[in-house]
């Protein structure tokens, strides 16, 4: 019981406290003691410095010897003993310029000859501590003169170091005293901040709160998810690895405010909270992340948010050929009815005995198609773009939409960035048929009728490449061109579809990192332009593939 009661973190914090201030508390009284000790040597060497003028300053004494040459007889012993008794002094010793005894305490030493040369031969008062035949003693010494002014000798007097040491040993205790009341009133002080401390820590000892940080550590730095924390100024103060690498952040980031690390736009504005919601889509110019922001408060205080990123460049680009190759598949079964349903026409015809119009018919079918096909290989020599717009067709046909190619349609063979020129082509057909289907990014369906026609034009000359798919759908609401590119945004109303709004924002972010433009008509039939440089910059492979569509 006793090593648990001092393994908690309170009781260390109090006794840690109350070792440091005892040390701190002794060495200061120890300091105290050793300059009040000082000072009463300074005070005893003044006042035995005293005693000597005020002896030096009686007549007598410097007439004596003077006049008499010294004898006096004991005059001069009498007077220093009454002068000794009255101050106090432990002795008034009184010399002539022989350096002769003329008082003394011990009698014995009366009329011998000092050994230390006159002090005061400069006229003036010293003071010292002096070893002495008496022992150590806080001494002072003044010139001695005669009637008429001549230095005739030396007065010294002292006081005993014991009669300092008892009036120090007299003034320690009341300093000790308050000393005490002190070191109890901040052992009382410390004793409150280990309770405060034990309450800012819940209850928590040092060993949980090693384990818990160990273990907040190895979880926020080993999750395949990026972590943020922000205190309650915006600053940062925790980012795990995965969060730097989708920010790019490097080894920034703690301590920094989020204007200061993330530019301004979608993604500052979602990471703090000035986009509130959750699942919040966003794309940078590497990944397509999903973000959430939570606050967090603590006892009603609110002490910042936490902000979680999910990578899902990957699953986008997953999803999107899911749906490419779920309708694929509705192709396939629409067209493999439309064929039985040819075939049926054709056995009809040939059993009632009309082959010359079965034979019309089906030349009819195959006409059409070819000629479509021809008039596409005619205009676009590269093989990629030709597969996609026949591929295109075909989905048309089966939805009711007529794809039409432009006139002045002119694409060489193998232009440059084909790749993502597919991409942005896909994704732009594919939704103007959501458009005239009722599912677009505009949404609304096709107007009251319409022709359901999606005309596409690829011009491509000696400085850029440009893309026009317009439709004569209901368009783009007024105001919307240029949110209809922000992340997330779509009107599409499908409930349990897959997450909707990111085609044209990847197409979008993918066509800036080309180095081109892409606008949109606003009002009924949305017209979208995308203009690429020749000189093309890199892209980003894995935003291409979260873009193909």
């Amino acid at each position: 019981m006793r090593r648990a009661t001092m393994r908690r973190l309170s009781t260390q914090i109090l006794v840690s406290q109350i070792v440091i201030l005892v040390a701190v508390v002794l060495v200061g009284f120890v300091l105290f003691a050793y300059q009040q000790r000082g000072q009463l040597d300074e005070q005893y060497e003044q006042r035995a410095a005293d005693i000597a003028a005020t002896v030096a300053g009686i007549p007598e004494v410097g007439s004596c010897l003077e006049t008499e040459g010294g004898a006096c007889g004991d005059s001069i012993q009498q007077i220093a003993t009454r002068v000794q008794k009255e101050t106090g002094a432990s002795y008034v010793v009184v010399i002539d310029m022989n350096r002769v005894r003329h008082s003394h305490p011990n009698p014995a030493l009366i009329g011998q000859q000092v050994e230390e040369p006159i002090a005061t031969m400069d006229g003036k008062i010293h003071v010292r501590m002096d070893p002495g035949s008496l022992g150590r003693s806080a001494n002072g010494r003044a010139p001695l003169y005669g009637p008429d002014g001549v230095m005739v000798g030396e007065v010294s007097a002292g006081i005993t170091e014991n009669s300092i040491t008892s009036e120090l040993a007299q003034e320690l205790p009341g300093e000790a005293l308050w000393v005490a009341a002190a070191l109890a009133a901040a052992a009382f002080a410390s004793w409150l901040l280990a309770a405060r401390l034990k309450r800012r820590t819940f209850g928590l000892e040092l060993d949980e709160i090693t384990t818990l940080l160990q273990e907040r550590e190895a979880t926020l730095h080993g999750i395949r998810e990026g972590v943020i924390a922000f205190d309650p100024a915006g600053r940062v103060t925790m980012i795990n690895d995965e969060a730097r690498r989708l920010l790019g952040l490097g080894t920034a980031g703690i301590g920094g405010r989020l204007e200061d690390l993330v530019p301004e736009g979608r993604l500052r504005d979602v990471l703090s909270g000035e986009i509130a919601g959750q699942d919040q889509v966003v794309l940078t110019d590497d990944y397509c992340l999903t973000v959430n922001r939570m606050p967090v408060t603590l006892a009603g205080r609110s002490h910042g948010a936490v902000v979680t990123l999910r990578d899902r460049t990957e699953l986008s680009g997953l999803l999107r050929e899911l749906d490419s190759v779920r309708g694929l598949t509705d192709a396939l079964r629409a067209q493999q009815h439309e064929f039985s349903n040819h075939m049926h026409t054709v056995a009809g015809l040939l059993e009632l005995g009309e082959s010359a119009e079965a034979l019309h018919y089906l030349t009819d079918l195959g006409g059409a198609e070819a000629e479509f096909a021809e008039s596409v290989r005619s205009r676009i020599a590269s093989p990629l773009i030709v597969g996609l717009i026949l591929g295109k067709a075909a989905v048309a046909s089966e939805r009711g939409v007529v794809l039409a190619l432009s006139e002045d349609t002119l694409l060489t063979e193998a232009p440059e960035k084909a790749q993502a020129l597919t991409t942005i082509l896909g994704n732009l057909i594919d939704n103007a048929f959501e458009a005239l289907g009722g599912t677009g990014a505009a949404g609304g369906g096709r107007a009251p009728g319409g022709s359901g026609r999606v005309e596409v034009t690829i011009v491509e000359d000696d400085s850029e490449i440009t893309v026009r798919v317009a439709d004569d759908g209901p368009g783009i609401p007024p105001g919307a061109a240029d949110s209809i590119f922000v992340d997330g945004y779509t009107t599409k109303p499908e409930p349990g579809s897959r997450r909707r709004g990111l085609g044209l924002a990847l197409v979008h972010r993918l066509v800036q990192r080309l180095g081109g433009q892409i606008t949109v008509s606003e009002g009924p039939g949305a017209v979208f332009t995308v203009r690429l440089p020749k000189q093309a910059r890199d892209v980003v492979p894995a935003l291409a593939k979260a873009a193909t569509g």
